[in-house]
């Protein structure tokens, strides 16, 4: 066996003296479709859960608190992505609207020109 190195020793006992990983995560949770029906139902009409309601609806539908904590918190973000989703659509639909207004109007100055020149009994423009 060969003889390292100082600075080569030292490297190798950066990684023995790693701290071990904490405990392991919890595996995601498969809601059940009961449950997903209830929880929409509340977030319905009530965002934010006081702690009592989360214990209630936690021991109504057989979760831990921290699961009903998690749903909400997720749930609010993904309103809140639709929600701005949504502001995008309607600002593309009136920037649209406002293109198609545009092009009405000059094609409504087209006939316009056109029935002039015909009423003046100039040739029509085709």
């Amino acid at each position: 066996m060969r003889k390292r190195w100082p600075h080569e020793q030292s490297h190798l006992n950066l990684f023995a003296n790693r701290p071990q990983p904490k405990k392991k995560r919890k595996s995601r949770t498969a809601f059940t479709n009961h449950q997903i029906f209830e929880l929409e139902k509340r977030f319905l009409y009530q965002k934010y859960l006081s702690p009592s309601d989360r214990d209630e609806i936690a021991a109504a539908l057989g979760l831990s608190n921290a699961q009903v904590i998690t749903w909400f918190q997720n749930r609010r973000a993904k309103l809140k992505r639709d929600m701005e989703e949504l502001k995008k659509d309607v600002e593309t639909v009136k920037v649209l609207s406002a293109h198609k207004t545009f092009l009405e109007n000059v094609n409504d100055m087209n006939i316009l020109k056109k029935k002039i020149m015909h009423d003046d009994g100039g040739s029509p423009q085709k």
